[in-house]
């Protein structure tokens, strides 16, 4: 059943809500039981080593996508499944593209912001058309949902918001939401607003 790999963005710090990390280890149990392979930036700490210690730890598969410069900073996570080793940031996050069916959007800093804002702007220009949902637990992305809207409003936007992400506020409804979204005739990022 679809999708077979998702993207997960999410931060690497350890000082995060401790509902943030309940959330990615429900999300990784979750997609362990639907057989889907987490792929993700291949950090042992913070978001990141939760969502993919509970993974494992259910029985699923993982791929982490990390680049060499960051192991001492991020704590490679040496245990997933496939540890893809890169250059760059940009490469880490081709990589991610390339590997996953959809994306999936946790709590994180300026790090995921720049996965999250790589990952819509490939989609706007037609370089893939993977949906992407955010798991927003405490409302912690209504900040750039209203930054979204009010580019919008502007005419910065050649899309309506909608039609670039969802946003769902408990793990049972990623999958469920991106299903949809696949199934959805509309659902192209390069819809007009």
């Amino acid at each position: 059943m679809w999708p077979n790999s998702l993207a997960v963005y999410c931060g690497a710090s350890a000082s995060g809500p401790p509902a943030h990390a309940a959330a990615a280890r429900s999300l990784g149990r979750l997609l362990a039981d639907e057989g889907v392979t987490l792929v993700y930036g291949g950090a042992k700490s913070g978001l990141m080593g939760q969502i993919s210690d509970a993974t494992l730890a259910a029985g699923g598969s993982v791929c982490g996508v990390i680049p060499d410069f960051l192991d001492a900073v991020e704590r490679t996570h040496e245990g997933v499944s496939e540890l893809v080793r890169v250059d760059s940031m940009h490469a880490r996050k081709r990589v991610m593209t390339e590997r996953a069916d959809a994306f999936c959007i946790l709590p994180g800093g300026i790090g995921t912001l720049d996965e999250v804002f790589e990952a819509i702007t490939w989609g706007q220009l037609g370089l893939h058309a993977k949906p992407l949902v955010f798991l927003d637990c405490d409302g912690y992305w209504d900040p750039l949902y209203r930054l979204l809207l009010s580019m919008g409003e502007a005419g910065y936007l050649r899309v309506a918001p909608k039609a670039i992400f969802q946003s769902v506020s408990q793990p049972e409804e990623v999958l469920p939401a991106l299903r949809a979204r696949r199934a959805e005739p509309s659902a192209s990022h390069l819809e007009r607003s």
